[in-house]
Formats: structure tokens, C-alpha cells, sequence
């Protein structure tokens, strides 16, 4: 019981430190806000405009997705070494 007491303790000590490590923050608060505003514009909006969702849009159930993906994942890769070195034998 008293390892499970000390991880608590623990837990609560981190979660105390960073709290007042936040509150006490001038500069930093603005640079945290900074950061979450380009975060959520580069995952969220991004993805809502750029990349869509392929696999429901192309497929019409699960098991057709996870078909296309295995062949996607298993498929020999097109460029092999003659193709980099211009054709030649190595």
C-alpha cells in the first residue's frame, strides 16, 4: 500500500509544480497560447482542407479499406537500385 501512497504522492507533487511553474508565468503564457493557436490551425484546418479522408471516401466498408491498405504496405517498392544508379549493373 505504501508504493501505491508514494507514486500518488509523486503524481501530485509534478502536477503541483508545474501548476505554479504555469501560474507564475508572464512571457510564457503568451508563447504556450501561441503555440496551441498553430497547432490547432496546422492539425485541424489543415486537415480539413488538404487532406481528405481517401480511404472512406474510395471504399465502401472496412474490410476493403484494410484490403488496400495490406496491399499498399506489402507491394515491392518500384524504385529499386538500377533505377537510382541510371540503369547500370552494379
Amino acid at each position: 500500500m505504501e508504493c501505491g501512497k508514494a507514486k500518488h504522492n509523486v503524481l501530485i507533487r509534478i502536477y503541483r509544480f508545474y501548476s505554479e511553474g504555469f501560474r507564475s508565468m508572464t512571457l510564457g503564457r503568451t508563447l504556450w497560447k501561441i503555440i496551441i493557436i498553430k497547432l490547432l490551425i496546422m492539425f485541424g484546418v489543415l486537415k480539413l482542407f488538404f487532406f481528405q479522408n481517401y480511404l472512406k471516401t474510395n471504399f465502401a466498408n472496412d474490410e476493403e479499406r484494410a484490403g488496400y491498405v495490406l496491399e499498399q504496405l506489402t507491394k515491392p517498392a518500384r524504385n529499386n537500385q538500377s533505377d537510382i544508379t541510371g540503369g547500370g549493373k552494379l
